[in-house]
Order: C-alpha cells, then structure tokens, then sequence
C-alpha cells in the first residue's frame, strides 16, 4: 500500500489537534490547580513532540514524508489548516505550553 500526501494530511491534522488539546490541557491544569495523571500524559507528548521535532531539525517528520511525495513546501502542504494559522503555530502553542508548563511549577511550588 502507498502512502498518500492526502493520508499524511489527515494524520498531521490530527496529531496537531490532539497536541493542541494536550497543550491546552496542561494549561487548564496549571491555572486551576486541578493537576491529575492526565495533566502529566499531556505535558510528556508535548515534550515528545519537542524531542521529535529538535531531532529531525524542526521540522516535523510528516511535512518532509509529504514533501517527499510531491506535496508543495511549505506549512500548509501537509496539514488541513489555513495557512494564517498553520504561519503561527509552534509561536502560539510554545509560548502557551510555556506559560502552562510556568503555571503547573508553581502549583507544585505552593503545594
């Protein structure tokens, strides 16, 4: 079986969603207090994505699959999202995992 840019789209777009979710996650957590085991699965893909992406010189290994197999360059060519936001994507989801990441420390710190 042949994997297609068509295939490779549907799964980022849905590995970014969940990662979106994680994100948001740890934030809700960090903010409201309410840290759990999930908050932790969250916080740990996050940072396997980040170890992902570090190693394969952040870029992600689905956007090279795709350009690989004649999808055009660039960040809308492997993933179903207006190119607005796909533009701003790891500003926007990093800088909100940081501030999570700043508010679960400082849960655990009061505690």
């Amino acid at each position: 079986m042949r994997i297609t840019v068509l295939q490779i789209k549907c799964v980022h777009t849905l590995v970014f969603w969940i990662l979106s979710l994680c994100v948001l996650y740890a934030l809700f957590s960090g903010l409201s207090g309410q840290i759990t085991g999930w908050t932790w699965v969250a916080v740990g893909l996050v940072l396997l994505e980040s170890v992902v992406l570090m190693a394969s010189g952040w870029t992600c290994p689905l956007t090279l699959l795709a350009e690989r197999l004649g999808a055009e360059q660039g960040s809308v060519a492997d993933i179903f999202l207006p190119k607005w936001l796909a533009d701003r994507i790891f500003p926007v989801c990093g800088t909100t995992f940081g501030i999570a990441i700043a508010a679960l420390l400082l849960q655990m710190l009061l505690k």
